[in-house]
């Protein structure tokens, strides 16, 4: 598809990115969703696991996604033991793929309340992720005004695998 003149450039950049980046598609998990996937070994999680375990998505992330990850778990060891802290290190290393954002205008819209939680929203436009998985108010609370920049935000229980790319 060819980009239209007169299209808002944060659409043509998107428009271009998921013209590379179509198959698998990208996916951007916040913490509590990656938690929920490898630390506690949600259920509901099933459905992702299974559709980065069969390469029909991609799970990207930033390297301060990491660090907030880690610096979350070592708050929690005693909870669960040092084991699903390992488990938890050793799916992320096998399952993220580690991007940075080049410094790209977000739009003011996308402007999270918790500054803490811009980088996922951040990766997620840049990057031209299907969508961004979250289960954080202040970050759901932008999916309207995302949708209207082609970004998808939604909690884990609401995001379907895109069909076209099941494999």
């Amino acid at each position: 598809m060819a980009p239209d003149a007169d299209m808002p450039e944060s659409m043509r950049i998107l428009q271009r990115l998921r013209t590379l980046h179509r198959s698998p598609p990208a996916l951007v998990l916040d913490t509590n969703v990656v938690l929920d996937w490898l630390y506690f070994r949600d259920p509901r999680c099933a459905r992702l696991s299974a559709t980065l375990k069969g390469g029909a998505a991609r799970w990207i992330a930033s390297a301060g996604m990491g660090e907030e990850l880690r610096h979350v778990l070592m708050r929690d060891v005693g909870r669960r033991g040092a084991g699903a802290v390992e488990a938890t290190l050793s799916g992320w290393e096998r399952w993220a793929e580690i991007v940075e954002p080049l410094e790209a205008a977000v739009p003011l819209e996308l402007r999270c309340t918790d500054s803490a939680d811009q980088k996922f929203i951040d990766l997620a436009w840049w990057s031209g992720a299907s969508a961004l998985l979250s289960a954080d108010r202040a970050v759901l609370r932008l999916a309207r005004r995302a949708a209207g920049h082609g970004l998808a935000i939604c909690r884990l229980d609401d995001w379907t695998p895109d069909p076209t790319s099941v494999t």
